[in-house]
């Protein structure tokens, strides 16, 4: 690192407040909450598909048909994607009414609901508390998913908006690592405690309300969205250390400007609009990239996966693909303001791919060669460290970085469907898939790699360092809309009224 990259880092750092560092580490809590519900129900799958018999003999007195129970079971773990998908598409609703902390306040009410019905579901013997607490328990992480991101990036200085926003896929790896390590047998995921680890969710829930109270209110939705120049200017001295935060409202009243010439965006307008149709395509592309790369295949059946591979405790291994999940996340954070958002999906992209066919080989000769079995393991490594390099924190927090104001809540929710639609699409065709495949499944992951790889290089723009109206003015000059429609005063007040999404 030479003088002057020291030098401009060093700076950076001087803007991470104890203010802002409160009010990210409470956002991320609901980032935590979403990574723990994806991989908490993996474990204890045969403990509770018993608890699913026993209950049904209670009822019926015979046993569960076991095609029932794999329906039972396969309803219980998809309905969480189905609760994501009905979450993500509401993000406007709420953060456009009661503002980005606000909203993340008001939906623990259903991680608690949630918890209480999967933390009950054994005393009460009924497995369909424990689905309809999946489902609640969804419908929280998928408006989390849109409110953490949206929140962090409208608090952070632009020179840390990439960092900072890294931390929403820090907080959601730092949660399967939990899920993972708390639903060992020995621990919380044997037949006695697996109500309590899937009622666990309460606790984080409680430590974020009793937090974001402290938290400031997004200093951008105070100033665009209420017209509140004074509060917002309170919130940035807080939140920058200074009292000098001329810079920062200078930027939010251009964009506020900008919006008033903006017509109402609604989901519709997103797409039969050129200045918006790009910024949205290449946002809902960035979030089939995390999803369609194949990094779930390997959270939810790499247990399954280190067994083919010859694995002798696979449990530990999938442990481990989690410790690695976890530092290269770090990893990013600390390189992404440097080397660039587009520069590290590149990267994560490719890197995936090349383990993608790594894997494929080394579990086609398992048979002819056993030591095969710690390449396949040296590829599932490397496969998830790749993918925390890039497609795994960027997708997040760049659609927050392509819009403006006016159409970002509109736009997260229809990238945030995107996501979990294909989350659940990967989670229930894989096994599928996989028995049509054999080993060669990974081959289907490493073509569409490769094409997301082609897509990022020629379509997406580098965000780093760029403020929001800067990037969004590259989008209108890349669709030909040189400057925006001029109105009269009397026409901008009103605009401005009906530019809520």
């Amino acid at each position: 690192m030479n003088k002057n990259t020291a030098g401009r880092w060093s700076l950076d750092l001087k803007k991470v407040t104890g203010q802002l560092i409160l009010a990210v580490s409470t956002a991320v809590l609901g980032s935590v909450q979403f990574g723990y519900n994806t991989g908490v129900i993996n474990a204890p799958q045969k403990v509770i598909e018993g608890f699913i018999n026993y209950t049904w003999i209670q009822r019926y007195d015979e046993s569960v048909d076991p095609s029932m129970l794999t329906t039972i079971w396969s309803l219980a773990v998809a309905i969480f994607s189905v609760g994501g998908m009905c979450g993500s598409f509401s993000v406007g609703l709420f953060v456009n009414r009661f503002g980005r902390r606000n909203s993340m306040l008001m939906i623990n009410v259903l991680a608690f609901i949630g918890a209480a019905l999967m933390g009950f579901s054994k005393l009460a013997s009924s497995f369909e508390m424990l689905i309809l607490g999946r489902f609640i328990i969804g419908i929280y992480c998928g408006l989390t998913t849109g409110f953490v991101p949206m929140y962090v990036g409208e608090i952070s200085p632009t020179a840390l908006r990439g960092a900072l926003g890294t931390l929403h896929q820090l907080g959601i790896v730092i949660g399967i690592l939990i899920a993972q390590i708390f639903g060992l047998e020995s621990i919380m995921g044997g037949e006695s405690l697996w109500p309590l680890l899937l009622g666990f969710i309460f606790l984080p829930a409680l430590l974020q309300c009793i937090a974001l109270p402290f938290c400031p209110k997004s200093p951008r939705f105070l100033l665009i969205n209420k017209n509140e120049e004074s509060k917002a200017k309170n919130v940035l001295k807080k939140l920058r250390g200074t009292t000098d935060v001329s810079n920062d409202l200078q930027e939010m009243k251009e964009e506020s400007r900008q919006m008033m010439r903006e017509k109402k965006v609604t989901i519709p307008e997103l797409f039969r609009s050129p200045m918006y149709r790009q910024p949205i395509i290449i946002a809902i592309v960035l979030q089939l990239s995390q999803q369609l790369s194949g990094i779930n295949a390997i959270f939810y059946y790499s247990t399954s996966i280190f067994e083919k591979a010859g694995v002798e405790k696979p449990v530990y291994a999938t442990i481990g693909s989690g410790v690695v999940n976890t530092a290269f996340t770090v990893v990013s954070l600390f390189v992404v303001e440097r080397a660039g958002r587009r520069t590290l999906h590149l990267i994560g992209l490719a890197g995936m791919a090349i383990c993608a066919i790594l894997m494929t080989i080394a579990l086609v000769l398992l048979d002819q060669l056993t030591w095969m079995s710690y390449i396949s393991i040296i590829a599932i490594f490397g496969f998830v460290a790749f993918f925390e390099v890039g497609p795994g924190p960027i997708p997040w927090f760049i659609v927050a970085e392509l819009f403006s104001q006016g159409p970002r809540p509109a736009a997260i929710a229809v990238s945030g469907l995107c996501n979990w639609t294909a989350n659940f699409l990967v989670g229930m065709c894989f096994q599928y898939v996989e028995l049509l495949c054999g080993p060669y499944v990974f081959i289907i992951f490493t073509v569409l790699l490769v094409l997301f790889f082609v897509f990022t290089y020629f379509k997406v723009p580098e965000t780093k360092g760029r403020t929001f109206d800067e990037i969004a003015s590259g989008f209108r000059q890349g669709a030909g809309v040189n400057s925006p429609e001029k109105h009269s005063p009397e026409e901008l007040n009103s605009l401005g009224a009906d530019s809520q999404v």
